[in-house]
C-alpha cells in the first residue's frame, strides 16, 4: 500500500509517568490500533522565555487521518502538560495486511 492511504504516525511527547497511561488510553478508546513508548528522549525546548531540558517518553501512534481530531481532544484532556506536543506524521508505504489491520481496529471504535 502506498501514500495517499490515511496512515497517520502520531507522535506525543510525555513524562514517563504518563506515557504508558496514554497508550493504553488510545488502544481502548480505538483511537488507535498499536501505540509504542520509547523511553529515554531528552527533549530541549525554550518554554516561557528559558531553554529548558526534560526527559520523556515518546509515545507512537499508529491510527487513521480520520482519527486525528479525537486523538488531539483525548491527549489534550488527559497530558499533563499545558501545550503538549502532538504531530502527525504519514505512512507512506506499509504493507497491505498491517494497513488493513489498522483501518479495521480504528474503525471499530467509530461504530461503538
Amino acid at each position: 500500500m502506498s501514500g495517499g492511504n490515511g496512515l497517520l504516525e502520531v507522535r506525543i511527547a510525555a513524562p514517563a509517568a504518563d506515557a504508558q497511561r496514554l497508550a493504553r488510553l488510545l488502544v481502548d478508546e480505538r483511537l488507535a490500533a498499536c501505540v509504542q513508548v520509547v523511553p529515554g528522549v531528552v527533549s530541549t525546548f525554550r518554554w516561557d522565555g528559558a531553554v529548558t531540558t526534560a526527559e520523556e517518553q515518546l509515545v507512537v501512534a499508529k491510527t487513521h487521518r480520520s482519527r486525528f481530531e479525537e486523538i488531539l481532544d483525548r491527549v489534550g484532556e488527559e497530558h499533563p502538560y499545558e501545550t503538549p506536543e502532538i504531530i502527525a506524521v504519514p505512512i507512506v508505504e506499509a504493507s497491505a495486511a498491517y494497513a488493513a489491520w489498522l483501518v479495521d481496529e480504528v474503525a471499530a471504535g467509530e461504530r461503538s
